[in-house]
């Protein structure tokens, strides 16, 4: 049986941590030497690397739908934040060093998250949809990853859209952050818009490299360990130069591995492999 943090045998040191965390946490980015990205331009740079959408609602949480509403408006407040900002050379682009106060006027609404290991709400939540995007879309440039944390458990299936499997990235302040850092002689801007119904995300750049980026997925395997079933897929990046079409090269970025806390679709393989170590 997991040990018990000390915080949920005693839960009113939970408030006391919380500061202790965001301390370390926010001390530890003053302190480590990294420019990091912050200066917005309210004119957009010339030329579009990258755009991406996906809808705003997700019918299928089990949850009831005001929730997904509250996400929606807690995603507009961060998205103010994050909307124009240009990570230009050597700087680093961090989530959370940018949407850290962007409740500050306008506090969050209650929205899903996760909370020791459970899906509830709480305010703020539904915040990883935004990671989610932005990663997806820093997968699309030629940015290095610093941070990013994949989620554990896929707790229902995702809304359609054009990022593939295991391209997700899971934000908790003072714990898990997504930071990617621009080692190239470009500067790169985030755009973020919303219609009615979906998100938009676009990357924009100073300059033509002459060059974008495809994002592949290899074979995803399934699998149940200890009565759960795992999802474990490999994701690639292909650079292709523009004047050609032609790949110049192809690397894999990281393999992914989480649960599967739905119902897979009929007919899905999924193998045995045993106890977990074995």
């Amino acid at each position: 049986m997991p040990r018990k943090r000390i915080t949920q045998i005693f839960p009113w040191l939970l408030p006391l941590r919380m500061k202790q965390r965001l301390f370390c946490f926010y001390t530890g980015m003053r302190m480590d030497g990294n420019q990091y990205a912050e200066v917005k331009s309210e004119t957009p740079l010339p030329y579009q690397l990258f755009e991406t959408s996906c809808p705003l609602y997700n019918w299928e949480t089990g949850f009831d739908m005001v929730y997904q509403e509250n996400k929606v408006f807690n995603l507009k407040l961060a998205a103010a934040t994050l909307d124009r900002v240009v990570i230009r050379p050597h700087e680093t682009f961090s989530f959370w060093k940018l949407v850290r106060y962007a409740d500050r006027d306008i506090p969050y609404k209650d929205g899903l998250t996760v909370i020791d290991g459970k899906l509830t709400t709480a305010p703020g939540g539904g915040m990883c949809q935004m990671s989610n995007l932005l990663f997806w879309m820093f997968l699309h440039t030629p940015l290095t990853v610093v941070e990013r944390h994949g989620h554990d458990v896929k707790d229902f299936p995702e809304p359609p859209s054009d990022a593939l499997m295991g391209v997700d990235a899971t934000v908790s302040e003072g714990w898990l952050d997504l930071k990617v850092k621009n080692e190239t002689e470009i500067s790169f801007q985030i755009s973020i818009s919303f219609d009615e119904d979906r998100i938009t995300g676009r990357l924009l750049t100073d300059q033509d490299n002459g060059r974008f980026y495809e994002i592949v997925n290899g074979v995803p395997v399934y699998y149940h360990r200890n009565n759960k079933v795992f999802e474990e897929v490999d994701v690639k990046q292909k650079t292709i130069l523009t004047a050609t079409g032609a790949c110049a090269s192809e690397k894999l970025l990281y393999r992914n591995k989480c649960e599967i806390g739905y119902p897979l679709p009929a007919g899905t393989d999924v193998v045995e492999k045993g106890s977990e170590g074995k």
